[in-house]
């Protein structure tokens, strides 16, 4: 078809041709002298310019008929080609790895699909496991599609955890200027790699790449805002607090790095009024419950602090627990008890129990502190936290366990049965 298109568009165009050269040569044809091997050859300008367009298309003509075979033969090979690299992604679309690794293989051979049939042959490998053969087609880019193959490459490296390997990857000179995915791989790397602080840096062109969507640029935003905070000396602590737009000041990880640290640093007021800050913009049970576990002094007003807030926040699960914290940092055991009574009964975190555990230990009565650390490693393991039995019990803070769904256990025998009502220590 394409042959006989072109023959169409020569044809036309020699008629234009013989139209223009009949007005041209109207008046003077022209004169013609052509001597070869003795003879002499005369004939008109016009008619010599026919002859010369009538060769050109005859040999153009059986050029193109003695080319038509490699051509078909190209164009059928190049269809076979796209027909692999189709078949192949579908292929890997559909999990059957080992065919989609071989027709991908086998689309490698033009350098047109070269890059996307190597990248997901060596998906299909890893798909199955063989890393081995995925290297195998990475490394045979050699020099060509440079970031392509560092992308890849940096994606085994972060699926394995290799951090610094990632970075080598995508760092290559060639690799530069990196694509979108490169940069995102590139922060991502940097963040597993201890460097949140560069990589939060790097928010801002990934974001104009649109490398992520919004939901995942916020949480990594906030992740990488509260991973900074831990990295760098006091000072660098300071900048990179005071740089952070306003919004992630209140956002209860970043606000938990920062407090955390600060109080590391010694700097009790700036911990404590960062807590309080977020909390008085937007209640949150975490950070109500840090407020109480900060190593800084300012008790009393801590302790005032949270009282105002179990007013404003009847329904804190946290509250309870952070004031008997406090209560017992100042020595009111007499409080503390009443504020764990009210923590523990509404179910209790590992950690109250354990917290309640040191209380009882510090005023001698191990029998309490002993059933109070078995029940924080209960719950920590979700099972239901048992009944305190002793002299804790006589002195008003007998704590009912949160009613809990009846849990499934497995019996020394690997068998599963359902948890009865008592404790299994005391159907020993």
């Amino acid at each position: 078809m394409t042959l006989l298109r072109n023959l169409l568009f020569w044809i036309v165009l020699a008629l234009l041709g013989a139209v223009a050269a009949h007005f041209v040569f109207a008046q003077d044809p022209g004169y013609v002298l052509v001597r070869w091997r003795g003879d002499d050859y005369t004939t008109t300008l016009i008619y010599a310019t026919w002859i010369v367009i009538g060769i050109a298309l005859a040999l153009w003509i059986a050029w193109s008929l003695l080319s038509w075979p490699f051509r078909a033969w190209s164009l059928h090979r190049d269809r076979q080609q796209r027909a692999r690299i189709g078949d192949g992604i579908e292929a890997l679309h559909q999990g059957r790895y080992k065919q989609a690794e071989r027709l991908l293989a086998d689309a490698t051979d033009d350098p047109d699909l070269e890059a996307a049939a190597r990248i997901a042959a060596a998906e299909a490998a890893l798909a199955r496991g063989d890393e081995a053969a995925a290297r195998a087609q990475l490394d045979a880019f050699g020099d060509r599609h440079p970031a392509s193959r560092a992308i890849a490459l940096a994606t085994i490296a972060l699926r394995d955890d290799r951090p610094t390997d990632a970075l080598v990857a995508l760092d290559a000179p060639a690799a530069q200027p990196l694509p979108p995915r490169g940069l995102a791989l590139r922060a991502e790397a940097l963040a597993r790699n201890g460097q949140a602080t560069e990589a939060y840096g790097l928010l801002g062109a990934v974001r104009k790449q649109d490398a992520w969507t919004d939901a995942e640029f916020a949480d990594r935003e906030l992740r990488w805002a509260a991973l900074s905070l831990r990295e760098g000396d006091e000072n660098a602590f300071a900048q990179r607090w005071e740089t952070l737009p306003k919004s992630l000041k209140h956002e209860p990880a970043v606000v938990e790095a920062y407090a955390t640290r600060a109080a590391e640093l010694g700097w009790d007021d700036a911990a404590i009024k960062s807590v309080e800050r977020a909390l008085e913009s937007r209640w949150d049970e975490r950070l109500a419950t840090l407020y109480g576990r900060l190593p800084v002094g300012n008790l009393d007003h801590r302790r005032t602090q949270a009282e105002r807030w179990l007013a404003a926040h009847p329904g804190s699960l946290a509250l309870p627990a952070t004031l008997a914290r406090l209560a017992h940092a100042q020595g009111d055991a007499t409080a503390a008890d009443g504020y764990w009574r009210q923590a523990l009964a509404e179910g209790g975190s590992a950690d109250d129990w354990e917290a309640l555990g040191d209380a009882c230990a510090a005023r001698g009565d191990e029998a309490a502190a002993r059933q109070c650390y078995a029940n924080a490693l209960r719950v920590s393991r979700g099972e239901r936290a048992a009944p305190l039995a002793t002299a804790i019990a006589d002195q008003g803070l007998a704590v009912e366990p949160a009613t809990h769904a009846r849990a499934v256990v497995h019996d020394d025998r690997g068998l599963p049965r359902f948890e009865d009502d008592r404790d299994p220590i005391d159907r020993v």
